[in-house]
């Protein structure tokens, strides 16, 4: 999987970046065939000590995932949009573990029909 990591109004440390090209590459032990993904790293203008805002974008076969999250840093922000990311993987494999299922059962079932 190739990993691009943007930072957006600032520049990234090197901690940072390793950081979270580790994490996001750990995506690949839940789901083999994510093609690529793109880490946004935000400072928002605001008062607020929760302005920093980490994207993930990952690339899948049948479409993307996206999550966004914000917290007073990107260490914290990055492993919750990571632990979304998982829920989302393990619902995408179950969606399409169940479509294969069912071509399978229909086509067992055409395959009956036609002895």
């Amino acid at each position: 999987m190739k990993i691009t990591v943007q930072s957006i109004h600032f520049s990234a440390d090197v901690k940072l970046l390793e950081f979270i090209e580790r994490k996001v590459g750990k995506l690949d032990q839940y789901f083999d065939q994510i093609i690529s993904g793109e880490v946004y790293l935000k400072l928002e203008n605001v008062d607020d000590e929760a302005n920093k805002i980490s994207e993930i974008k990952l690339v899948v076969p049948g479409g993307t995932m996206f999550v966004k999250e914000q917290c007073k840093t990107f260490e914290e922000a990055t492993d919750l949009c990571i632990e979304s990311l998982i829920k989302q993987i393990t619902k995408h494999k179950d969606k399409s573990r169940a479509k294969i299922s069912d071509q399978k059962a229909i086509s067992i079932s055409n395959e009956v029909a036609d002895y």
